[in-house]
């Protein structure tokens, strides 16, 4: 994959989605890793997954790791004082490799805490390497990686909630929120020249596996990425099926 050097600034895009800086390396490569579905303080095997992000993080001199998503099990955060934080973050994610920048977005997992908790600079405080937003860009020249709230979409979390509670504060009214997020993310893709496109969130828009397809996104966030006025190669990368997909522009999955 390619490979990237951490310069690391918060700007506002065209578009209003907050964009982030990270430069390459000198050679114009980036390397990177993803993972989603992690946070059980160390249980169900995340901590022996740690190690070998570890291991394969020093091996590659990854410049940054991203986060699809369901970062802390089984509801999310309490708030900013939440031990989970530091349980299945900080006290995880030890090695040295790992020590780069975390770009997070959240999973459904995520929106039964205290979503504002995750999303608050007073996680920052307490390590510097998580950065967790609800939508928005990481820039590194030869790739950018737009990064999207796909929660807000899927109609069951809203009409089925089943016994969870639902932390919607931020995003009502939904159709609203929804719309202007299309809408900015639909303005940055058109506008960015970058070689690489590479979309990033937690539900499938395609997939064999158990969750399957997810008819919102489908409907309402494809569309978006298919357009001819997008022409250079892009990704989605997706959380949910234990595994990371890749869904390439012309509809095809990679499998990491």
């Amino acid at each position: 994959m390619p490979t990237v050097l951490l310069g690391f600034a918060a700007l506002l895009s065209a578009a209003e989605l907050q964009r982030f800086e990270h430069a390459a390396k000198a050679d114009g490569s980036l390397s990177l890793l993803v993972v989603g579905d992690w946070g059980r303080r160390g249980a169900y095997n995340q901590t022996e997954v740690a190690l070998q992000m570890g291991i394969t993080g020093e091996k590659l001199d990854i410049d940054f790791i991203i986060s699809t998503g369901d970062n802390f099990y089984e509801g999310g955060l309490n708030g900013v004082e939440d031990p989970a934080f530091y349980e299945s973050f900080t006290r995880i994610y030890t090695a040295p490799s790992l020590q780069k920048q975390w770009y997070n977005v959240l999973g459904n997992h995520d929106y039964r805490g205290d979503v504002e908790a995750q999303l608050s600079p007073v996680l920052r405080e307490m390590d510097s390497k998580w950065l967790c937003l609800r939508s928005f860009i990481v820039n590194t020249e030869i790739a950018e990686f737009f990064f999207v709230d796909t929660t807000p979409f899927v109609n069951k979390y809203f009409l089925e909630p089943e016994d969870h509670v639902y932390d919607w504060s931020g995003i009502l009214p939904r159709k609203s929120y929804l719309s202007n997020l299309m809408e900015d993310l639909d303005m940055a893709l058109k506008e960015s020249v970058a070689k690489w496109k590479i979309v990033v969130g937690h539900h499938t828009i395609k997939s064999a596996g158990q969750h399957g397809n997810t008819v919102e996104l489908n409907l309402q966030l494809l569309p978006i990425l298919q357009p001819a006025s997008i022409l250079d190669k892009w990704w989605w990368v997706k959380g949910m099926e234990g595994r990371r997909d890749l869904v390439g522009s012309e509809g095809n999955e990679v499998l990491l």
